[in-house]
């Protein structure tokens, strides 16, 4: 996925173009972000990883609901609009202010990582994303390997990582109460 700068515009602006545009777009602070040139790998676990937790949410008859990568984040403090690749959001869904096809309250959020993105979303995106009051969790899947690193934010407000390596194991998702097993999660892919 490859981020292409673009011109400085307003959030009323971003949010009329962002209806219509056949690309999505990120948006901080007047700059638009133009995000493009997703892999099939990318694709799959982003597919894969949305039915894996959809199955298991159903499966417990959680009121948490699961979204692919067509619903925006609204950052209200980092004037942000982010496209996650998933995220769930337990209980009312809470919509921005700004923009009514616009989440504010995700529990969990997952990005499948990227040459390109990998840094950004371990690093800037995940700084924004903190700043998020229902935020408790978050997924990041490698593309090119099975591995997955999860960031939960404990009761004392620290964040914990853990690190999964290896197609033979599972990992949970404490936010949600699921467990998930790689060899499910990278079924389809060639690694």
């Amino acid at each position: 996925m490859d981020v292409k700068k673009h011109q400085y515009i307003t959030v009323i602006d971003y949010l009329e173009r962002e209806a219509y545009s056949e690309v999505k777009h990120e948006y901080e602070g007047g700059k638009v972000l133009a995000m493009g040139g997703r892999t099939i790998k990318h694709g799959i676990l982003c597919g894969n990883i949305y039915s894996e937790i959809r199955r298991r949410l159903e499966d417990n008859q959680s009121d948490c609901k699961v979204f692919g990568t067509e619903i925006k984040i609204h950052i209200e403090e980092k004037y942000s609009f982010v496209y996650p690749d998933a995220m769930v959001i337990c209980g009312e869904i809470e919509v921005s202010e700004k923009d009514e096809n616009s989440v504010v309250n995700p529990k969990l959020i997952v990005e499948v990582l990227s040459k390109s993105t990998g840094n950004y979303d371990r690093g800037d995106k995940f700084h924004k994303y903190r700043k998020l009051a229902s935020f408790r969790e978050y997924l990041l899947i490698s593309q090119d390997k099975a591995v997955v690193e999860i960031f939960y934010k404990s009761e004392d407000k620290r964040w914990e990582i853990l690190r999964i390596a290896g197609i033979d194991k599972q990992f949970k998702l404490k936010s949600i109460g699921i467990s998930i097993k790689l060899k499910d999660l990278y079924r389809n892919v060639n690694l």
